[in-house]
This record gives C-alpha cells, structure tokens and sequence, in this order.
C-alpha cells in the first residue's frame, strides 16, 4: 500500500533519534580517558577515529547497494537491502560500545590504543550503515521532494545528540558508564525492531498531497529542535529538580512519538483517494480529450513554464545526459562533476568540523566563562539540525515553484560559512554567538544538499555509495585544517606564553584561512552549478509533467 511509505518515514525517523551517538563523546570521554590512564593526545586519537568512522560510510553504502538493486523485487527476503544495513550498523554499533564499557568498567584488561580506537571505529562506523538505509529509501519512496525528505532524516539524525545527553541528564546523571552501555543496546534494539517496516515501496500514482504530510513531518521536527533548544538554554541557566528533568523527558519522548500522527491520516487519505479512482474505473469519463489540453501544454513547451529557464539554442552536454541516467561509483568518479561537488565539501564540511572541534578553546582564549562555552557546543546540534533540515526543505520549495537548481543553494550556504568564519576570527564581543549560528547552519545544509544532489546527478540505484564516498572529505578537510591549519597557528602563537594562548591573535589567521577555504569551496559549486543547469532544467521539466499528469489523473478520479 502506498501509506506504508509514511510507515517506514517514521520508522526511519525514530531510528535517525538514536543513531548520533557519535556527538555526545563528550560525555564519556573523561572518563575514558581517566579509566585507561590516556593522555589528551591519545585521547585526541581516540576522537580521531571516531570522526572517520561516523563519516567514512562507503562500506554501508556498497552493501545497500548490492543487497538491494539485486533484490529489488524480493522485499520480504531477510536478505533484502536496508535490513541488511540495519543490522550490520547494529552488530558493529554494540561490539563498539559493549567492549568500550567492559574497559571501562575494568571487566577486561586495559586495551592497546590501537584496540580501542579500533572499537571507537566500530562504534561510530554503525552510524553510518544506519544513516544510508533511512536515507537512500527515504529518497527512493519521496523522489519528487527528495531535498524535504533528505533534510528530515538529516535533520533528526543531527538532532540525536541532543536528545540522548537528554536522556543520560534525567536517567544517569554523573553516571557515564552507564550511559555507554545504553548507547551498546538502545540504537541496535531499535534499529532491529524497526528495521522491518524500512522498505522501498514502489508507488505508480502519487498525489500532491504528500508535500503537505512531510511539511507535517518538518514542523514536527521544527517543534522538537525548538524545544531542545529551550531545555539546553534552561539546563545551562538554572539548576532543575529530578522530577523537572524527568518532566522533560516524557515530553520530548512525546514529542517524538507524534510523527506517527503524521503517517494515520495519509494512511486515511490514501484509502479514501483509492476507493475514489475504483469507483471511477466503473464510471464513463465525461471529460473530453481536450480537458487537459491547458496543462499538457505547459510540461510539454518548456516556454510555456514561466518559472524554467530555458534556451532553445542550449542543450544539455553529454556529460549530463549521461548523468540523468544512474551510474556507478566508479562511472560517477570518472567524471568532473564528482570531483567539484567532492573539493566542495572538502571545503564546505571540513572547515565547519574544524569549527567545532575547537569552539570550546576558541571561547577559552576570548574570556568565555564554562557554561558559555558549554551553551554554545550544545546550541551547535540545533543550528546543525536547522541547516541540514531547512537547506532541504527550502531548496525543494524554491525548485518547484521557481525552477531553480539544488547547486545553487550549495554555492550561497559556502559564501555564507566564508562569512561565518570572518566573524570568527574578528574577535569581537560576542562573536562566537554569530559566528557558530552562521557556520553551523551552513555545515549542517551540506550533509542535507549532497546527498540530495548526488541522486540527482548520478540517479539514485548507487546513491548510498556515492554520496558516502564524498562525505569521507568531511574528515580529511578538518583533519588538514584541524591539525595542520588551527593546531599549527595556536600552537605557534602560544610559544611565547605557555601552553595556553589568550586574545584574538590566537584563532584570528587560522579563521581568516578557513574563511578563504569556504570560499574556494564557493568557487568550485559554481562551476559546479554552472556545468549541470542543463540537467536540472531537464529534471525541473520531468517534475512538471508528473505533477500535471498526477493532477490530471486526481480531477480524473473525482
């Protein structure tokens, strides 16, 4: 049945919460750090492998794809694709932190560091597997509003790390052991559970009125970001009795659970659409063959679509052609377009990973106090989840209705972050409040706009692999800009006074460089827009004609 599709959205929604335990290393990292006797640079190495396996999903992304293009007509299989994801992300999701616990707690020996970066590996990697399956089949169930659907799984998925420090400040509280153990079972069971409902469902007629049930899905997800944001500003300002915190947390579990809402009336709407076109099988059509002469005009003459720019002397390069076709990893590497939108993110993604990583000693050399520093990192998952779930949302609105193509919103959120880090670097009061609200937000919209672009450009049958290919430039950008770029200036600049720097000059060249970086990465998305406007406006003029051939067949059917 078509609403089963709203189904598996909220099943993937709900496992997308769980998944980001990647982003709360804070929590438990002193005391892993205290516990195996680490110093911070061992534990800096620890962290290191966490960022590349919560990042490096290529091996998700081949596995979906081999698992599900082979069986592709063979859903109830146990072999069938997402399923065999999800459970890959959670049997290495609980080897990971099981093992991480067991140190910790001192129930097996005291691990090498390699061992130990190897179980961080593992443990992040999980994200990775389950962020395809959601991901790619969302994709593959909402094509025609690929960039809201995309920016709803984004979005959540950067909204986890908030919701489960949630968790671990009402339930265990001064108690990072035990939180461990939960992130070792609490994905996994989840993932297993749900997993069964995450399937591709193929749907001959679609309906408008499925725009309006994800913007149901979008204002949920608005609801729950504003919500944490109001309990991250609280908790940092004031201190809140037990049973305040566990108030708290039943609300946003609410919260949570209010997407399947959402899925009961589509799954309404959909039984009464469906016994209206049954009854219009057995009814003459009064209608005569000109009825919809207005409407096939519009999506068959791009000049007469107002909101498509067209030119009747340009037509789209091979090279594009090729790509409104599906290709492979390997076919999608040979061309020029993989490598622009790759040097993109390297910039775009890289510099924001750079940012965050050092928010906290940025604020300690400006005279930030503790709980401002504590404020801004928490704050930084809902600017994350506004950029990734409001670059999608957006880019997806203004697509339809004006014609404008995806790269485009890329090439503004990389001059935007150029800006952000200008801000950065300037020192002035206040600064990192601008600054990590514009870098942020501008981070966040690439892990929503790549993937999208890459189904896009390359077609969506090898979409896990590819856009997981290009996100591995997320980790080689910070770790060039982290170490070689920030690390390398502090460290100079802090020869003459220690081991600590204070005052503007610490960050402000390293920022003015990141700057620069995003600005290069500006560059490359428009040749990278330039170069593909010939495929978008072909994709532009296939939604066209499917929303009028769906709005014919609705008037059909009443």
């Amino acid at each position: 049945m078509e609403s089963s599709r709203w189904i598996a959205a909220v099943a993937s929604i709900w496992i997308q919460c769980s998944c980001g335990a990647s982003y709360a290393f804070g929590i438990y990292s002193p005391l892993l750090k205290s516990s195996q006797n680490y110093d911070q640079s061992t534990l800096d190495l620890i962290s290191v492998f966490k960022d590349i396996g919560a990042n490096a999903g290529i091996l998700s992304g081949i596995l979906y794809t081999s698992t599900a293009n082979n069986r592709r007509h063979q859903s109830n299989s146990c072999l069938y694709g997402p399923w065999v994801v999800h459970a890959a992300g959670a049997i290495q999701c609980f080897i990971g932190y099981y093992f991480i616990w067991l140190a910790i707690i001192g129930a097996i020996p005291r691990q090498e560091v390699p061992v130990m970066c190897l179980f961080m590996f593992l443990a992040a990697h999980a994200q990775t597997f389950f962020n395809t399956a959601n991901v790619v089949t969302a994709v593959q169930n909402f094509p025609e509003y690929s960039g809201t659907i995309v920016g709803i799984m984004k979005g959540f998925l950067g909204l986890s790390g908030a919701v489960l420090i949630q968790v671990y400040q009402t339930l265990f509280q001064g108690k990072p052991s035990t939180f461990l153990l939960l992130l070792a079972l609490l994905p996994p069971i989840l993932s297993i559970v749900l997993m069964w409902f995450v399937r591709v469902y193929q749907v001959p007629n679609r309906d408008e009125k499925e725009k309006k049930y994800l913007n149901g899905f979008s204002l949920i997800s608005m609801v729950v970001a504003a919500y944490l944001m109001f309990l991250i500003i609280l908790k940092n300002t004031v201190s809140l009795s037990p049973w305040a915190h566990a108030l708290s947390l039943v609300v946003l579990l609410v919260l949570l659970s209010s997407p399947i809402t959402i899925a009961v009336k589509a799954h309404e709407e959909d039984l009464l659409r469906s016994s209206q076109t049954l009854s219009s099988l057995n009814t003459p059509l009064i209608k005569g063959p000109n009825s919809f002469n207005s409407e096939k005009s519009a999506v068959e003459n791009p000049r007469d679509c107002p909101n498509v720019p067209t030119n009747e002397h340009q037509k789209p390069n091979s090279e594009d052609t090729l790509h409104v076709e599906e290709l492979n990893l390997f076919q999608a590497m040979r061309t020029m377009n993989f490598w622009l939108l790759f040097v993109a993110m390297l910039c775009g993604m890289g510099s924001g990973l750079a940012t965050i990583n050092n928010i906290s000693q940025i604020g300690e050399s400006l005279g930030y106090t503790s709980v401002q520093r504590s404020t801004l990192v928490s704050l930084w998952s809902i600017w994350n989840f506004l950029g990734r779930f409001g670059a999608g949302y957006v880019s997806d609105t203004l697509m339809h209705r004006l014609g404008w193509a995806r790269p485009l919103f890329m090439t503004l959120t990389l001059a935007t972050m150029a800006g952000g880090h200008l801000i950065i670097g300037s020192g002035f009061p206040g600064n990192l409040y601008v600054g990590s609200v514009l870098v942020g937000v501008c981070y966040g919209s690439q892990w929503s706009l790549m993937p999208t672009i890459t189904s896009e450009i390359f077609g969506v049958p090898h979409m896990g692999t590819i856009f997981n290919t290009i996100a591995v430039a997320s980790p080689v950008g910070s770790s060039i800009l982290s170490v070689r770029v920030i690390g390398y200036i502090y460290d100079k600049e802090a020869s003459s006074e220690g081991n600590s720097c204070s005052g503007t000059h610490c960050f402000m060249l390293s920022f003015f460089i990141l700057a620069s970086v995003s600005l290069f990465g500006f560059l490359v998305a428009l040749v990278l827009f330039i170069k593909t406007r010939g495929l978008y406006r072909i994709l532009i003029l296939r939604r066209l004609r499917n929303s009028a051939r769906r709005t014919s067949m609705y008037i059909v059917g009443r």
